[in-house]
């Protein structure tokens, strides 16, 4: 058939979502997964003017058959419109109902209309809506009012839908599944909800803390700020109320923290932990090691803070990867193995907890950890390559269970490359700058969203660290490691840098990186995070120790890690002055150190 606006879906359509994934370029929702999802709509409502791809045709006509399709405005308590989408199951059948609250997108509750088909196909009657201020306004998956940025609003809300759930659906049970911004709002309306009525959550690609999301160790993620800003579907003045213009406004600017802080700590769900355990609420967390938006640390910290049933998956990739094909739209035939599984175990998780199905849910370890890079991949035209063996999973039973072990290297003074060494015994009385205030060429991605989006699909960003600016950043490496079984070291967990830091400025950012060196040469990274000291007075050295985010990674015989330190990367803001020298030195008794996790 044809989308609303001529567009011909195919095969070739949804194959382009299951080997590029739901992020366009410019960092907007790929324009396939908006047009499959906007011909299944037409297939819903009868209006298709020719045949969708076999198994879409299948499925939105086995829906159509059991199911009553309504496009209702739910109107919030303050008269607040709310978009949304329901399928009602006509049998006589109790089932329960799978509330879906939109993402952070232009289009609303639009894009993943092959999921809300899906969850009907299972047993569920399925309420989509957009929390309020998303959307573009000419589109009709728009809703009314400011964004709330899952504040107050959008848990009082949440319980409307709810409500209009319970009166137009009578559901058995209530789940929520959200993605990305959706997960947020899921977690905070299950521990909000004044009756209690959530009955298992599968958060997917969310956050923990949005406080520490946006502002970590002194230093703003200027990046994930602003990208969501430009992507809810109109301009700031337009889009948020004044005290939320303010806030934002405030941190772009640098200003006014503390304030920032508070209201993003009022929106993590991780504030309401106790509730959520004492309500009991079976969840599911879904998150990416290079997640760009909301960093792996802060949702692991939130994840083992609960006591309910839960379930934490770590995969390749940035922010919707693993989990946005199967949200879109998947061909029959994959591109490759394991491209199901992130939704599958999502939706095991639901069937297990409201449809009370009898599957290997109960079995399953707390935490699966897929290995970095693990993948084997072959060739495709174009010069990427296409993944022909999944990456590797390690269950666990906790996350105290993923580091085993750990080892200390030792930076040292420059060798004859120009380059530090990280060696196993301490090296004291040295110093070394750079300058700061550049951009280099090490960095944690090009572009947020999609570079990791290209790791999970099999083709990781290769980094020439020859080409790094040593006048503008430091590195030390190990010589080459070998270890059993092919692997020199396994990376699981947290590692921690400590440094001795002085700056001809009053204030300095440093970014530390860490890179996986292959014998010709070329990199990889494994994990990275910033650190911003704003107190000390210039030209006195401060001892610092921050953590970097965790990995699961599989560093190959004969490949070297690296650490690599400069001032400025384009996710975060930088804290100093252009040109300023910053001088990294290991004095006795207070060694320059990077402290590996090993599991």
């Amino acid at each position: 058939m044809t989308a609303a606006d001529g567009t011909s879906i195919t095969g070739a359509t949804l194959t382009d979502i299951a080997t590029n994934g739901i992020w366009g370029s410019g960092l907007t929702v790929s324009p396939s997964v908006v047009d499959v999802s906007r011909a299944l709509v037409a297939a819903l409502q009868g209006t298709a003017g020719g045949a969708l791809p076999a198994e879409l045709s299948e499925l939105a006509d086995d829906v159509r058959q059991k199911a009553s399709i309504n496009f209702p405005s739910i109107v919030a308590s303050d008269g607040v419109r709310l978009s949304a989408l329901s399928i009602k199951l006509n049998d006589s059948s109790p089932h329960p109902v799978v509330i879906v609250p939109a993402g952070w997108s232009p289009y609303g509750w639009l894009p993943f209309l092959y999921a809300y088909l899906t969850l009907a196909q299972r047993g569920y009657h399925v309420l989509a809506y957009t929390p309020r201020g998303i959307g573009d306004p000419a589109l009709p998956s728009t809703s009314e009012g400011t964004v709330d940025v899952a504040g107050p609003r959008d848990w009082a809300d949440g319980s409307t839908v709810i409500d209009y759930a319970q009166e137009y659906l009578d559901p058995s049970r209530i789940g929520f599944l959200g993605e990305s911004y959706g997960s947020g709002i899921s977690q905070l309306v299950a521990a909000h909800d004044p009756e209690a009525r959530v009955s298992a959550v599968v958060a997917l690609s969310t956050w923990g803390n949005l406080a520490t999301s946006l502002y970590s160790n002194g230093t703003r993620h200027l990046a994930a700020v602003q990208a969501l800003i430009d992507f809810t579907g109109g301009p700031l003045e337009e889009k948020f109320d004044a005290e939320t213009q303010q806030i934002l406004t405030d941190f772009l600017s640098g200003q006014n923290l503390d304030d920032v802080v508070a209201w993003g700590t009022e929106r993590s769900p991780e504030s309401y932990v106790d509730t959520t355990n004492d309500r009991g609420i079976p969840t599911f967390v879904s998150n990416t090691w290079h997640e760009s938006l909301f960093p792996a640390g802060q949702v692991i910290d939130a994840f083992t803070r609960l006591t309910v049933p839960k379930r934490l998956n770590m995969w390749i990739g940035d922010h919707g990867a693993p989990e946005g094909p199967g949200l879109a739209g998947l061909p029959t035939g994959l591109p490759f193995p394991g491209l199901r599984v992130p939704m599958r175990e999502a939706y095991d998780w639901l069937d297990h907890h409201l449809l009370g199905v009898d599957n290997d849910v109960p079995n399953w370890t707390e935490v699966n950890n897929q290995v970095m890079f693990t993948y084997q991949t072959g060739p495709v035209p174009g010069g990427t390559r296409l993944i022909t063996v999944p990456a590797h999973r390690e269950p666990r039973p906790a996350w105290d269970d993923v580091t085993t072990g750990s080892e200390t290297w030792y930076l040292s003074a420059t060798r004859g490359t120009g380059d530090g060494a990280l060696a196993e015994t301490p090296t004291t009385g040295w110093e070394r700058d750079f300058s700061a205030g550049e951009l280099t060429a090490a960095t944690a991605m090009d572009v947020i969203l999609q570079t990791g989006q290209q790791e999970w699909f099999g083709n990781p960003k290769t980094y020439d660290p020859a080409k790094f600016e040593r006048s503008q950043l430091l590195v030390w490496s190990t010589g080459p490691l070998t270890g059993q079984g092919g692997v020199a070291r396994r990376i699981r967990g947290t590692a921690t840098v400590h440094l001795t830091v002085r700056s001809t400025a009053d204030a300095t950012t440093l970014v530390a990186y860490l890179f996986d060196i292959a014998p010709d040469g070329t990199a990889r990274i494994i994990t990275h995070e910033p650190y911003t000291a704003s107190d000390p007075a210039p030209d006195l050295d401060s001892t610092i120790s921050w953590q970097l985010q965790p990995a699961a990674y599989d560093l190959p015989d004969d490949h070297r890690i690296a650490l690599v330190v400069n001032s400025r990367d384009e996710l975060y803001s930088f804290t100093g002055e252009d040109g300023s020298t910053t001088t990294i030195s290991s004095p006795s008794r207070n060694e320059a150190r990077v402290e590996l996790p090993l599991g």
